[in-house]
């Protein structure tokens, strides 16, 4: 099955809730949300919020990335077809290599990857392209050093090798493959651990809550948020912008978490407070490539209003943010399709379409892999006036929805 015909989000939430014989009367009591509202996201006239689709995943007892329709087999990689091949190199055995790695070199390949991530408007592309030989590279690197008697250079292997993991969970995250995004996710917390670095190893548990809560685990994901803030002022104790950035980047996920079990006022605090308050300390950074920064604090803040449904609070933040600042693309995608999900709830057809165009500007590869992005233009295919057809259909093509 290719994009152009997977199915709506819609299709798939009202397929579980027939299939449970549950009536959207119920279903909609149950999620919090009125039965209109149901019927719209049903109908694909609406799409769902993140905060929405986790309350219909629990009401349904279906993870979310399964409404998201994320392919969970290596023959269902419909959205890229690395994935089949990440997936087979991730889990092969290759025995040590005769040659000692070029730590220096391999460490420069990860560093570009990471760069292309961040930076290219083809990131899809280039970096797809680097993965699956780096992934076989730097698990070479480790298994060859080992038993090495250079201590250095192994932990050196380890540190590369967990920086290359952080990329591997967000690329294939994106591409839809979660379970190898917690299988990298839960790697990258071994490299770390392995190198004996407390940053890193923050980083590794920053990356394991980010990909928890995508599939939904908002208590486990703010437990390993805590813990690692907790491990990180013991182990860390002395204060530095570094150890300040990604304290800041953990309590962000926790309170996203809160925001997930609708403890809004906690998320609120926890970004307000906390999470500001590192980010006074560290700045704008990048350390780790969290993008952790004040810019970031007040991105999330615009997320945590979000989830809480204060759609006009949202977009009142989200104007005073100057988002271009951001070394992310990724991050101005986000930025860009989360605004445009606001005005989607206001039915502001116009503003869902300016703020698409700005989303597939910063990230033109994006909006063909993110789900939710996709399901936003069918709901416009649907509903959107005349006037404002050409201008759907043109971003529908070019993602290809349309032929």
């Amino acid at each position: 099955m290719g994009p152009s015909t997977d199915i709506p989000i819609g299709e798939r939430i009202r397929f579980y809730r027939t299939a449970r014989n549950k009536t959207q009367a119920v279903v909609a009591g149950l999620a919090g949300m009125s039965e209109n509202y149901l019927s719209q996201i049903e109908r694909g006239l609406r799409t769902p919020t993140i905060a929405t689709l986790h309350q219909l995943s629990r009401v349904l007892n279906v993870p979310v990335s399964v409404l998201l329709g994320e392919p969970s087999l290596e023959g269902d990689s419909v959205l890229h077809p690395v994935a089949g091949i990440l997936q087979r190199v991730l889990t092969a055995y290759e025995g040590p290599r005769a040659e000692l790695p070029d730590l220096e070199e391999l460490r420069g390949r990860v560093d570009t990857a990471w760069s292309l991530w961040q930076g290219s408007t083809a990131r899809y592309t280039e970096v797809a392209a680097l993965v699956p030989d780096l992934a076989r590279d730097a698990q070479a690197a480790v298994r060859t050093l080992h038993t090495h008697e250079d201590a250095h250079a192994r932990r050196q292997a380890h540190q590369i090798s967990a920086d290359l993991y952080f990329l591997l969970r967000t690329f294939t995250k994106r591409i839809g493959r979660t379970d190898l995004s917690l299988m990298v996710a839960d790697r990258a917390v071994a490299s770390a651990e392995a190198a004996d670095d407390p940053l890193r190893i923050a980083a590794a548990k920053w990356n394991l809550g980010q990909i928890l809560l995508s599939q939904g685990e908002a208590d486990g994901a703010e437990d390993v948020a805590i813990r690692s803030i907790e491990d990180l002022q013991r182990e860390h104790p002395e204060r530095h912008p570094d150890r300040a950035s990604l304290e800041g980047a953990l309590w962000l996920v926790a309170a996203i978490a809160s925001a997930r079990r609708h403890d809004h006022w906690t998320a609120r605090e926890r970004v307000q407070e906390h999470a500001a308050h590192a980010a006074q300390e560290s700045g704008e950074g990048n350390v780790y490539w969290t993008v952790f920064g004040p810019l970031n604090v007040g991105l999330h803040c615009v997320s945590v209003a979000m989830e809480a449904g204060e759609v006009a609070e949202a977009l009142f933040m989200a104007d005073r943010l100057d988002v271009n600042q951001s070394p992310s693309l990724e991050r101005r995608m986000t930025f860009a399709l989360e605004v445009a999900r606001c005005y989607d709830q206001r039915q502001d057809d116009a503003a869902v379409i300016l703020n698409l165009m700005n989303a597939e500007a910063s990230g033109p590869e994006d909006l063909r892999y993110n789900t939710l992005a996709r399901d936003l233009v069918r709901s416009l295919l649907k509903r959107a006036r005349p006037t404002f057809q050409p201008q759907v259909r043109g971003i529908a093509r070019r993602i290809g929805l349309l032929e």
